[in-house]
């Protein structure tokens, strides 16, 4: 007897592309003989036997050789000679090479329950009519029972799966089934078990499932391929994942192989919940045992390493499937364009993308949506838009969220007169009208902009078409009037969002609070507030505590904390920077600077300062002005008491606003320069990196002198 074949995988921990198989083999030798014996004579038929010898013949072949078996066959059919003048070639036939030694794989054929072929019977038409008389019958219990009282015939085997298959309803099918089991007069096969469980797969009723499992196991009824199959997907789409990992766990351990499917989806499984090395040690030992992924395997793995952002991991895919010789389909490259997205390489997806025209595969709205959204993140407009032209000669498909992410696009980067194009396509299409999104996208562009008039214009246009205002649009809005000081237009679009039922968020509440900084000193100053009061009241009553002097550092840090503990995390920079510039504005510079160093503390500005042993950097590029004004008084008063108390010093100082390449950026770059001349601060625009201003060691101790001539000096 042959040893069993013995795979051990060891994986290289530095790549993930490279492993070996370390295959110990021991063949037995077999030696067949096959003689076989010919006739000149034409084929006949051979004489039909006797009884008798039918018999002994029966008997003898239970011991007789392969020799004996074959020499009558081979008598009749075969010739030893060809004649001179044949016309044909015998082709060689195709061998067939079996490892004698490689056990035979427990997993079951595609058709791992053969249909029994039916023969004409008058009973067939009579329960095929039955079947649709079940499905035709209500919903309750109790008549579908009744129904099953008027059954034609007899229950077979046969019948009984051919009306399991044909109930419509998970429900009758569970019914039926539990009937069969109840008369006692069929054996109860997997089969019966994994037809019902299919029917309750596609209702989504994993926990019958798993009573059925548990049922047939304790019955004595053995689970096959199937019947894993069928739980494990079930779990997968009922997003019990640790269910299907279990019943996984619970398979290998019976000895059955997974088939295509079930990899498929336990891989699946295993990357929805994160475990990496898991999916990665799983699909190795798969291919070790001869499974060939596919193109959904390699969408799973796709999908997993670019949720992860992990670019050497999609590099592994695309090397797997060159490998294996597996050609990608529109799905895969859609997943792989997806996760190129995620890990931020523009340049490969661009790359992937003609790889894939090359092929001659065309593009859906997925697709060039993924690639859109890859190029306005990386700001690669110019690619974006060449695409857009490509889409257009091409007619390839686009739909509304193809158009808004192109819209979305064309915010980011400024490009107002592309957005406005995009938009009358949109408008003057007739099955692409623009709808509430589309709207966003252009008073994203517009707030942006600072284009009041448009903004506003759009406005009216969403009130009269009857678009819905969603929370972004009315934040782009707000944001918009608040930075051109039009007040009273920020209080009626609030007042309409209350009105059309939009949900205040805490976006909103940051918007809101930035034009109450703004606001300072006009007589709308109240009305704003009183805005603020109706979509967040702890925030206004924080305020008031902020800009009383009486109150203590120790109950603004406490208030501070449970402020921003209660919102959302984006907003709670922003909220910080709005309520620095609030203090400010009221002239409570000691206030401000307070509210800067809990912003510090709870980790708010976490790359303000940095320091090398050759330059400290300041960094407001996440501030707003005020607070970066606070950031800058706060670095020098630092600065100077270390240069009085001669510590040791870096060569260079920089601050960093920004490059404001941006067309639409604000100026803090600007405001900051014209602060750095009111406090005669020794830094310099840098000529080599924009939004920078530089100040060399000496620099710093001379105005550190001129400032504090008494002071000792560090030289």
């Amino acid at each position: 007897m042959a040893a069993p074949l013995s795979t051990t995988i060891s994986i290289d921990p530095s790549t993930r592309t490279r492993f070996t198989i370390v295959t110990p083999l021991t063949f037995t030798h077999r030696n067949f003989s096959i003689h076989c014996t010919a006739s000149e004579s034409i084929p006949q038929t051979p004489p039909t036997s006797t009884t008798s010898n039918t018999k002994n013949k029966k008997n003898n072949n239970k011991n007789s050789s392969l020799f004996d078996q074959l020499s009558p066959l081979a008598n009749t059919t075969l010739s030893n000679t060809t004649s001179k003048d044949q016309s044909y070639v015998l082709s060689k036939p195709k061998s067939t090479w079996v490892n004698p030694t490689k056990q035979k794989r427990s997993v079951l054929s595609q058709q791992r329950h053969k249909r029994v072929p039916y023969s004409y019977s008058p009973q067939l038409r009579d329960f095929k009519l039955f079947a649709q008389k079940l499905n035709d019958s209500g919903d309750s219990e109790a008549e579908f029972l009744a129904c099953l009282g008027e059954i034609p015939h007899e229950l077979t085997r046969e019948n009984a799966l051919l009306i399991l298959n044909s109930l419509k309803t998970w429900q009758k099918t569970l019914l039926f089934f539990n009937w069969i089991r109840t008369q006692n007069s069929l054996p109860m096969e997997t089969i019966f078990y994994n037809v019902t469980m299919k029917a309750l797969r596609f209702g989504r009723q994993f926990g019958k499932i798993e009573e059925l499992a548990h049922q047939m196991i304790d019955e004595g009824t053995q689970p096959d391929n199937i019947t894993y199959s069928t739980i494990i997907t079930c779990a997968k789409k009922c997003n019990l994942f640790d269910k299907a990992v279990q019943w996984f766990e619970r398979m290998y351990k019976t000895g059955l192989m997974p088939d295509e499917v079930t990899y498929s989806a336990i891989l699946d499984v295993y990357a929805k919940l994160g475990k990496v090395e898991e999916v990665i040690n799983l699909y190795e030992k798969a291919r070790a045992t001869g499974w060939k992924p596919d193109n959904i395997t390699f969408s799973v793995l796709g999908k997993m390493f670019g949720e992860a952002g992990d670019y050497d991991g999609i590099r592994y895919v695309l090397q797997e499937m060159k490998s294996i010789g597996v050609q990608a389909n529109l799905v895969v490259y859609n997943t792989l364009l997806e996760a190129m997205g995620k890990a931020g390489k523009p340049g490969f997806a661009r790359s992937l993308f003609e790889e894939m025209i090359d092929l001659g595969i065309s593009p859906d709205e997925k697709t060039l949506t993924a690639l859109i959204k890859i190029y306005g993140k990386a700001r690669w407009s110019r690619d974006a838009l060449e695409l857009w032209d490509r889409m257009k000669e091409n007619r390839w498909p686009m739909d509304f969220f193809l158009y808004n992410t192109l819209l979305n696009m064309c915010a980011d980067v400024g490009l107002v007169e592309e957005a406005e194009t995009l938009f009358r396509d949109m408008k003057q299409s007739e099955h692409r009208k623009p709808d509430s999104w589309s709207y966003t996208a252009m008073l994203n562009i517009y707030g942006s902009e600072g284009n009041v008039d448009k903004a506003m214009k759009l406005f009216e246009e969403m009130s009269k078409s009857g678009v819905e205002l969603n929370i972004m649009g009315c934040t782009c809005l707000i944001q918009c009037l608040g930075k051109a000081m039009e007040f009273d237009g920020v209080v009626r679009v609030f007042n309409v969002a209350v009105e059309r039922g939009v949900k205040l968020d805490d976006r909103l509440c940051g918007c809101l609070l930035s034009v109450v900084s703004l606001s300072h000193g006009s007589k709308h100053e109240e009305n704003i507030l009183a805005c603020l009061q109706q979509a967040n009241p702890k925030l206004v009553a924080f305020i008031q505590l902020i800009v009383d002097e009486e109150t203590s550092f120790e109950t603004i840090k406490e208030e501070f904390k449970n402020i921003m503990s209660s919102a959302a995390v984006e907003v709670r920079r922003p909220f910080c920077n709005c309520l620095i510039d609030i203090c400010r504005n009221k002239e409570l510079q000691e206030r401000a600077h307070e509210l800067l160093y809990l912003g510090t503390l709870y980790g708010l500005y976490p790359s303000l300062h940095n320091k090398t042993a050759n330059e400290w950097r300041l960094d407001v590029r996440s501030l707003s002005v005020g607070a970066a004004e606070t950031a800058l008084e706060e670095w020098m008063w630092t600065l100077t008491k270390i240069v009085r108390r001669e510590g040791t010093l870096p060569e260079l100082f920089l601050a960093q606003t920004g490059s404001g390449t941006h067309k639409f950026a604000q100026g803090l770059n600007i405001s900051f320069a014209s602060y750095l001349r009111k406090l005669d601060a020794p830094f310099r625009q840098s000529e080599e990196k924009v939004g920078s201003f530089i100040a060399t060691r000496k620099d710093l101790v001379s105005w550190v002198q001129s400032k504090f001539p008494s002071g000792a000096i560090a030289t």
